[in-house]
């Protein structure tokens, strides 16, 4: 039985397609109004685990809810209960941004009477008014984003599904993007979302990580980095920053180093030895001028190094 305040609950879910295996036998829960993310790198499972929870693929074994719906045997019923936007944005190039959102008004069964207001709402909402006349080919990608986002929340479903909604856009879309996206979680609609943009993860509620179709880690982003988190992360300033990389990269007890900004962040099982033992290399090495500091690991930091250790504790996978 499902709980009222749950909107996805998933127990074992897993895809095969062949004799490869997409997705792991994974279980996770949504809480109704928040925005979870679904996050991993390109090839992780996102899309084919977003796809069996919209109804779009048949799990091979485990068991599904999505808004009180069984993913097995309620499909249908999930399509016509769920917002879906895809990565790459369903929307008909040939057609006006108007024509679009009537397709899917006919699509989504909106009552006759009730489209052209569901359609100024949605075309309002979105910001693109100026364009409504204009064909979906002639807009940039952060308004054909906004436009698809749009159509998937013409029949206002509590729940709604956005797999890889950034990709391909600039930095300001994407933060316009997500304004929107946080205003209907706060208005109580469900947001499930993929990236590999570990910065957007940020704005998530809760999120998983999974890598090579299995859930690695899970949690909110601050548990992400206080309690996931095993190995330390230290700051390294400095001048030419960039060619200190592969040296630290040897040091005895580094396990990583990667630039940072203008800085390199070091993966390290111990700071209390390893920022002597670094600041010891730097002066040996005729650096005057740096910094060594332990710092709070960023949601990438978790997520390279979480990647990491699975991969040290499964070789064959």
């Amino acid at each position: 039985m499902q709980d009222r305040d749950t909107a996805v609950k998933v127990t074992n879910l897993e895809k095969r397609f062949g004799a490869f295996t997409a997705v792991n036998k994974i279980s996770f829960e949504v809480k109704r109004g928040e925005i979870f993310g679904f996050l991993g790198p390109n090839g992780a499972g996102k899309s084919t685990t977003i796809r069996m929870l919209c109804g779009i693929l048949t799990p091979t074994s485990g068991a599904g809810v999505v808004g009180g719906f069984d993913i097995m045997k309620d499909q249908e019923m999930i399509k016509q209960n769920i917002g879906y936007m895809s990565q790459k944005f369903s929307l008909y190039d040939d057609l006006t941004v108007e024509e679009n959102v009537e397709f899917y008004s006919g699509i989504y069964k909106i009552p006759r009477e009730d489209r052209e207001a569901r359609m100024n709402e949605v075309i309002k909402q979105a910001g693109i008014e100026d364009f409504r006349k204009n064909l979906t080919r002639a807009l940039s990608g952060g308004w054909k984003q906004r436009l698809a986002l749009g159509c998937a929340i013409l029949h206002k479903p509590k729940m709604i599904f956005l797999d890889e909604p950034t990709s391909g856009v600039d930095p300001i879309t994407r933060a316009n993007f997500w304004a929107i996206i946080k205003a209907m979680a706060k208005s109580g609609v469900t947001v499930f979302v993929t990236t590999h943009y570990m910065d957007e993860a940020e704005n998530c509620d809760r999120m998983t990580l999974i890598y090579k179709g299995t859930i690695i880690a899970i949690g909110t982003p601050e548990e992400m980095k206080t309690e996931v988190m095993k190995d330390e992360i230290l700051e390294i300033s400095l001048n030419e920053a960039e060619e200190w990389i592969e040296k630290l990269k040897n040091a005895p007890g580094v396990k990583d180093a990667a630039l940072f900004s203008t800085s390199v962040h070091t993966v390290v099982e111990n700071s209390k030895t390893a920022i002597p033992m670094i600041e010891s290399m730097l002066r040996e090495a005729g650096i005057k001028d740096y910094s060594v500091k332990k710092v709070k690991p960023s949601l990438e930091d978790v997520f390279v190094s979480s990647i990491e250790q699975y991969d040290k504790e499964h070789p064959s996978k």
